[in-house]
């Protein structure tokens, strides 16, 4: 590994610009090459080719996470008091505090493996980053009096790593003048040490399809694109790489409870079994990197490069980053099922980055009101055909219609793989159209039939309409089958004098 200068690019709360990175980052560097512009090549001109995302996709994602947002806040001021058990046996859990005051001096120590259990404390060739005399709660410090402290370097990729193989970062913080290594007894102490571990590529579904035109039968697709899909089928999981990381560590003393943290904060506070105290709170925060920014670790790799910075984060602005992060209730469907694209993933954290705040804020305005009008309109359609005692007026045909009009419109939006919120409104008007017609028509299910009779007063009302018509003819046809004979008796008449 080559480790060079810290570069100046930073967005805000200790973010590095990926845009930046990305651009400069695969550049060689003293003791190694990486050539990862021609690997990402083919995977930028897919990306290119793709539609912009759509303004409502965008807005539907922010309300979700609006939502999100207010759900942890809510949870996080409820269990913030314990309650009172009322099971005289129940242990109760005292406030515990944090095992690093503010202002306490740390190491850093930032390894990076292939094993997800790390144990080579002695070599020094998985050493990436080592920083001493941090200050935990720190806001001035740092290039830009921030807190903030960058360190570039690049990690060599081995056969395993290319071959779809797994690189883990170990960050350990430990008080001033202890070590995280466990065997060395008189600098180990086990209050003193926190630590975290993190995969840091990231497998993704690359999904290939081979297209050509109806007409000429030839096809623009990159040849290899077309092999790769020949070998390995329509989708292939393949080892992404993102050149950016920020390491946080939350500023935090609450007196968290254990077993009364909110989730998802719970899975980052960690308590001691022995003092019942949580260690200081450990964040891998990633949430800026753009899906866009990843590009696949492939044979032609040999360096990969990494951008690590570190910087305190307030608990408030971690409770908003846990959030976003959360996996979707949804997920419960499937991850096949439930998988955002990745344009859709990245547009609304680009509709936060480049959207001006006023904009953004009438657009969700009017998205909310949008929504509120678009359930109005579903309650007052139930209502009306849920009142309604006569059917004359209405139409079965149209209603059939309807349905088969609906059923075309999701089949559309599931293909195009449109926003999940969207998909739903249009599965629940198709449903209510499909109730329409037990309102219209008396279906009864009788396996292996289901017989199908128009309802009683639509058919009361088809009844009349046949017997009036049924009437009309008939008298027609009389009055024309009298005016005939009249003509005919008189034209005979006539003859007969003549």
């Amino acid at each position: 590994m080559a480790a060079q200068d810290s570069q100046d690019q930073r967005a805000e709360n200790g973010e590095i610009s990926s845009e930046v990175v990305a651009e400069g980052a695969l550049q060689p560097v003293e003791g190694g090459q990486v050539q990862g512009t021609e690997a990402g090549q083919s995977q930028q001109q897919q990306q290119q080719q793709q539609p912009p995302p759509n303004a409502w996709q965008v807005i539907k994602g922010v309300l979700f996470r609006i939502f999100i947002i207010w759900l942890i806040s809510s949870w996080f001021r409820r269990g913030s008091s314990p309650q009172e058990p009322t099971d005289p046996n129940t242990v109760v859990h005292a406030p515990s505090r944090n095992l690093f005051p503010r202002d306490t001096f740390m190491d850093l120590r930032v390894y990076i493996s292939e094993n997800e259990q790390f144990t080579e404390f002695n070599n020094t060739d998985p050493l990436f980053w080592e920083y001493p005399d941090l200050v935990y709660g720190d806001w001035s410090s740092g290039l830009n009096s921030d807190g903030c402290y960058e360190h570039y370097g690049e990690v060599k990729t081995t056969e395993r790593v290319k071959n779809n193989g797994s690189l883990y970062i170990h960050i350990y913080f430990t008080k001033s003048g202890f070590h995280p290594d466990p065997l060395r007894k008189s600098q180990y102490k086990r209050l003193a040490t926190v630590s975290t571990t993190r995969m840091l590529n990231k497998f993704k579904r690359r999904k290939y399809e081979k297209t050509k035109n109806l007409l000429t039968g030839e096809t623009q697709t990159d040849p290899e694109i077309i092999k790769r899909a020949e070998d390995y089928g329509p989708v292939e999981i393949m080892s992404h790489w993102h050149p950016n990381l920020t390491v946080n560590m939350i500023d935090d003393h609450t007196a968290w409870v254990k077993g009364a943290v909110p989730p998802p904060l719970d899975q980052y506070v960690k308590f001691d079994a022995v003092s019942g105290d949580y260690y200081p709170i450990i964040y891998c925060n990633d949430y800026w990197n753009l899906q866009k920014d990843y590009f696949p670790i492939n044979s032609s790799l040999d360096w990969l490069p990494l951008q690590l910075t570190f910087c305190p984060l307030s608990l408030w602005k971690w409770q908003l980053y846990a959030a976003q992060s959360s996996k979707s209730p949804w997920n419960f469907l499937g991850e096949d099922l439930y998988e955002q694209p990745d344009d859709e993933q990245d547009s609304v954290k680009v509709a936060l980055l480049e959207t001006n705040p006023y904009l953004l804020a009438v657009t969700i305005i009017v998205s909310i009101v949008h929504s509120v009008f678009e359930f109005l309109a579903f309650k007052n359609d139930i209502q009306f055909w849920n009142s309604r005692q006569s059917l004359e007026g209405l139409s079965v045909r149209s209603v059939i219609f309807g349905v088969f009009q609906s059923a075309v419109v999701l089949l559309y939006i599931l293909d195009n793989e449109t926003n999940f919120v969207v998909q739903v409104s249009v599965f629940i008007g198709l449903l209510i159209d499909l109730w329409k017609i037990t309102k219209v028509m008396d279906v009864k299910v009788r396996l292996p039939q289901i017989p199908v009779a128009f309802a009683r007063s639509q058919a009361h009302s088809l009844t009349s309409s046949l017997v009036q018509s049924l009437a009309c003819s008939v008298t027609h046809s009389v009055t024309h089958s009298l005016s005939h004979s009249l003509a005919q008796s008189l034209a005979c008449s006539v003859t007969h004098s003549l």
